[in-house]
């Protein structure tokens, strides 16, 4: 495991402590999920949109786990490298500088997806 990624690292933990918050029958658990479950259901906001509403908010909090999944399940809702770019950029704008320290961890899991953030914004801002 010594040459795990960090991402790896934290998708590996994440389902480790699902798995085991699990067996423990939590019920408190079991109410997060049921409530994670409603709160991302399309309704008036599709769930795209939630998702990209909790990646500004993961940045604020300086949640590394929720930036990733968050990021991960915006992308698989349908959200763009544009979308997900500006929602990191709200937190951003939200959080102030310590926010800055988050979004660049955003920018390591949206690398991890394959866009490289860098080198996309330039090339929307030379297309523009």
């Amino acid at each position: 495991m010594g040459g795990e990624s960090k991402i790896a690292r934290l998708t590996r933990r994440r389902k480790e402590a699902h798995a085991q918050l699990l067996a423990t029958g939590s019920k408190v658990y079991e109410g997060f999920l049921a409530m994670e479950k409603a709160a991302f259901t399309a309704g008036a906001l599709q769930k795209k949109d939630k998702e990209l509403i909790a990646v500004g908010i993961s940045v604020v909090k300086n949640c590394e786990s929720c930036m990733q999944w968050h990021i991960e399940q915006a992308s698989a809702a349908g959200a763009t490298f544009e979308e997900i770019f500006e929602a990191i950029e709200v937190g951003i704008e939200m959080g102030g500088g310590p926010a800055t320290v988050s979004a660049r961890f955003a920018l390591e899991v949206m690398d991890s997806l394959g866009w490289n953030a860098a080198e996309r914004r330039r090339n929307l801002v030379e297309h523009r």
